[in-house]
Order: C-alpha cells, then structure tokens, then sequence
C-alpha cells in the first residue's frame, strides 16, 4: 500500500479543483526548482503568487513575504522549503484557509500531514505538481 500522501485521487482533485498556488520559496533565481515549477504551473493556466521573504515579482506576479500577507484567497500551497521548516508552512496554510497544501518532491513531515488533513484541508507530499500535471493532461486526452 502507498503512503495516504502519495494518493492518485487526491493529487488529481488538487490539481483540478485549484486555479491559485502560492509558490512559498519561489524567488527569481532561474537555477531553483520552484522557478521552474511555477512556470509550469503558469502554462497548464494556474496562477502563481510567488512566497519568498524578498517578496519578489516573479513570472509577472506579485510577490508577498508571508502567506499571511497574500490579500487573496490561495487554493494550493505549494511548499519549496526543506523538510524541518515546511510543518510551519502547512499551519499557515491552514491559517488562511487554503484548500490544498502540497510538500514538493523529498519534503516530508507526517506530522504536519496528519495536522492538515485533520483540518480538512488535501495534502500531497513528496509530489512534484510540475511532473504530475502533464501526466494528469495526458492521461484525459488534453493538450497544452
């Protein structure tokens, strides 16, 4: 049996069901993984909200230092931080009300997922949305 984290279903009703991702991480260094997942979300018609302490513009969107500081609603946190500092992101996830909270490939906290899932939000861990996306695509007969 797979991890509850890795679940098909809930990767697949995150990834249809949210239209905003906050990036938490993303800066405008092109050599990061979250500059380039952002782009890919940008091209399968998300918005991106670039969370990053510089609070940088990023791919033509406002940056914001804090989740906290976005001044509307997030559908999907999408966290690009190590693992020891990614729980915290998922309580201020919860705190905003996002929908969906997604720990980026190798980033793992369980007790942040149980924290989570248990105030009903979705969660994925050890996911990447950028390599999940154009198999979701694929696999309903979409194209980019």
């Amino acid at each position: 049996m797979s991890d509850p984290w890795t679940d098909p279903q809930v990767i697949d009703r995150i990834l249809a069901q949210c239209d905003t991702w906050a990036v938490v991480g993303l800066s405008t260094n092109p050599t990061r993984a979250a500059f380039r997942v952002a782009q890919t979300l940008q091209r399968y018609g998300k918005r991106i909200v670039p969370v990053h302490p510089k609070a940088e513009t990023v791919h033509g969107e406002q940056g914001y230092a804090r989740l906290a500081d976005v001044p509307f609603p997030i559908d999907c946190v999408d966290v690009f931080v190590r693992s020891e500092l990614a729980g915290p992101v998922a309580d201020e996830a919860v705190q905003i009300g996002a929908k969906a909270v997604w720990f980026q490939l190798d980033v793992l906290d369980e007790d942040a997922y149980r924290r989570t899932t248990a105030a009903g939000l979705s969660m994925v861990m050890d996911r990447c949305p950028a390599i999940e996306l154009p198999r979701r695509h694929t696999a309903h007969g979409e194209t980019t």
